[in-house]
């Protein structure tokens, strides 16, 4: 269905300069073009991988992503064989000993990446976007009146362009938006198996080196995203992460993985800021803490519908960098919420001593560890 979208609006008359040009189709770019179209805004998407593309991802949507979602008009796109409910989560330490935190109202939804970008594109060709794969964009040249992006198909305009290129961002480099981070290094590995999910909640098996996140995203498999700290793990591999974790490599014997391993990493990104002249940044683009706290696809979604709002009003007084200090200022809100949940669990997760007594003292106090899972989902991202 997408590729017969995309050869129709390949067909159809083009502006000779776009409103917004978005580079990244991931989440967050598609987010983006969704709610720019639903602005009236011309928007094209370059994404340099095949549809769909696929990347590291612990493909659970926690509520604030949800809501999300469901106001970008994505859930009746969705291949629903790629979806599965999660209720809560549930830390399992290196003793076995485990707390969970239930989640509020419906809970979350664990999807396959590919099946979500899937729904997000097909949401944002039927708005009006055009949506190019395997176009790499190489350099974007910030004119007094325009952007000139040059591509691996050719050079296109916009009056702005949006920088959702994820973690390793080129246009956050060059646009000298990159700053220095002193938080340390981690890095992950992400596999499917072919399995029924054994619980409807999120596992997080943790150790003093790192965790293993596991995510139902379907009545028979389960996504598997490895990360450890840089330098700790000579070799590190599926097998070699899984051995780490007795309890989770019992419950995938004789799985058959039904994905390749991606690595993804290192993960902390920081900027000195979202937009320059011409340019706003989103998603993983605009910084990126850790998947600890798994609320990723949460900022994207959220980060990328806070600009959408503010892009008609943003062009319109000609998408300089000024015309953008009040998307600055709210998105750096947003990070801010996301950055403090992430770092606490951070903090608990690098000090065993501290992280066992904490969550030692939750499962004999619930009433505590359930409030406190309710003041974290208030303080995550969500503007839906």
């Amino acid at each position: 269905m997408a590729d017969a979208k995309a050869a129709q609006s390949a067909r159809a008359p083009h502006p000779a300069r776009w409103d917004v040009v978005i580079v990244g189709g991931g989440p967050a770019g598609l987010a983006t073009a969704i709610a720019a179209t639903g602005q009236g805004l011309s928007v094209l998407v370059l994404e340099r991988r095949a549809f769909p593309p696929d990347k590291v991802c612990g493909e659970g949507v926690l509520p604030p992503g949800v809501r999300a979602l469901e106001h970008l008009g994505v859930f009746p796109y969705l291949d629903r064989r790629w979806t599965h409910r999660f209720s809560g989560i549930r830390f399992i330490q290196e003793d076995r000993s485990s707390i969970e935190a239930l989640l509020p109202g419906a809970g979350g939804l664990g999807i396959r990446r590919t099946a979500l970008v899937e729904a997000m594109t097909r949401r944002a060709q039927d708005l009006g976007a055009v949506v190019r794969h395997q176009c790499a964009v190489y350099r974007v040249v910030r004119e007094p009146t325009q952007v000139v992006v040059h591509t691996s198909v050719g050079t296109v305009c916009g009056r702005m362009v949006v920088a959702a290129d994820g973690l390793n961002s080129l246009l956050r480099r060059t646009a000298g938006l990159e700053a220095d981070s002193s938080w340390r290094r981690r890095f992950a590995l992400r596999q499917h198996f072919r399995v029924q999910p054994w619980t409807d909640l999120v596992e997080v098996y943790v150790d003093r080196v790192g965790e293993a996140v596991v995510t139902p995203v379907s009545d028979d498999c389960v996504n598997v995203n490895f990360v450890w700290e840089d330098g700790v793990i000579a070799e590190p591999g599926v097998q070699s992460l899984a051995r780490r974790f007795p309890a989770l490599q019992l419950r995938l014997a004789g799985a058959p993985a039904i994905s390749s391993a991606q690595g993804a990493g290192p993960m902390p990104r920081r900027v000195t800021g979202r937009c320059s002249d011409r340019m706003a940044l989103v998603g993983d683009a605009a910084g990126f803490v850790d998947s600890i706290s798994g609320d990723g696809l949460s900022v994207a979604l959220n980060s990328a519908l806070l600009l959408g709002r503010h892009l008609p009003a943003v062009l319109a007084d000609g998408a300089m960098r000024a015309s953008m200090r009040t998307y600055e200022r709210a998105a750096r809100r947003l990070f801010r919420r996301y950055w403090l949940v992430t770092t606490g669990l951070l903090v608990l997760a690098r000090h065993p001593r501290a992280r066992a007594a904490a969550i030692n003292y939750l499962a004999t106090h619930r009433a505590i560890g359930a409030a406190l899972t309710r003041r974290a989902m208030q303080m995550m991202v969500s503007v839906a």
